[in-house]
């Protein structure tokens, strides 16, 4: 497979260990592929200079409260970040040059945006993956308080992370101690593939979708749900041979799941197909 130079570089960029990974570049090069014409630096350059404004606005004593009060001053006062709650289901929330540009994003990408700025400020910080509402976390000992960028920086607590899930799931998901945990950055960019391959489905934009698709599976090549994902849509599209490949790997891997009596009825179809 002949791979766009958007996705070369996210490749080069993935390969290295995960704690060197640069969040940013890699979420420039998957929204490379949306804008071919994306410079990265561009970008990268404009979050160093916001961490150079931010810095002038850091307290004099160092306390991570304090400096997360600056850091939310800076980004939803000065700056006018904001949640985009009135097109949230825009893939262009998900593109980071979008969301620096527009100053408006979903949780994961404004997340991003805080996490560039604390990191350039040497104030180590982490993505916080939970269900379906992304925070993040001053990685600080015996401080457990996490930020919602998506809510102008507002600081959380473990019961206020209970009420946000009660709000989205309606008492369905109760809080777990692994939802409040540090995600690693390939954890990171396959929620927000994840996300983009959600949205390109329910826009009907199949190519988008295996796009995505594709990157996750450069992140993590044993993903079997995402080789399902990839054969269904193969399938849908009539790309049989494709189809029949990741369907029988998903089967390989996941052989007594509980969708396996109806990927068995398509492998059957598909070979049903070929035949005639």
């Amino acid at each position: 497979m002949e791979f766009s130079l958007a996705r070369q570089r996210f490749y080069q960029e993935i390969q290295q260990a995960d704690a060197t990974i640069n969040l940013a570049a890699a979420a420039l090069y998957i929204a490379q592929e949306a804008y071919p014409d994306l410079d990265p630096e561009v970008y990268l350059n404009a979050l160093d200079v916001m961490a150079s404004e931010a810095s002038e606005r850091m307290p004099a004593e160092p306390y991570p409260l304090k400096i997360i009060q600056a850091l939310n001053c800076y980004l939803f006062e000065d700056l006018k970040f904001s949640g985009n709650s009135l097109d949230y289901y825009n893939p262009r929330n998900s593109f980071l040059n979008d969301v620096i540009d527009n100053r408006m994003g979903i949780p994961i990408t404004l997340s991003l945006v805080y996490l560039e700025i604390a990191k350039r400020l040497d104030f180590p910080m982490a993505g916080v993956g939970m269900p379906g509402h992304f925070l993040i976390r001053p990685l600080v000992e015996d401080m457990t308080v996490l930020v919602d960028p998506f809510h102008q920086g507002e600081v959380m607590f473990e019961e206020d992370c209970q009420t946000r899930l009660q709000q989205i799931f309606g008492g369905a998901v109760q809080l777990q101690p692994q939802f409040l945990e540090p995600i690693q950055s390939k954890q990171f960019l396959v929620r927000m593939l994840t996300n983009l391959k959600m949205l390109y489905i329910k826009r009907e934009e199949i190519p988008q979708a295996l796009a995505a698709i594709e990157r996750i599976l450069l992140l993590f090549p044993d993903n079997a749900r995402e080789l399902r994902d990839r054969g269904l849509l193969y399938f849908h599209t009539g790309r049989l041979i494709e189809a029949r490949q990741d369907l029988e790997s998903y089967l390989n891997v996941q052989p007594a799941g509980e969708d396996a009596p109806q990927i068995l009825r398509i492998l059957q179809q598909i070979e049903d197909w070929r035949g005639n």
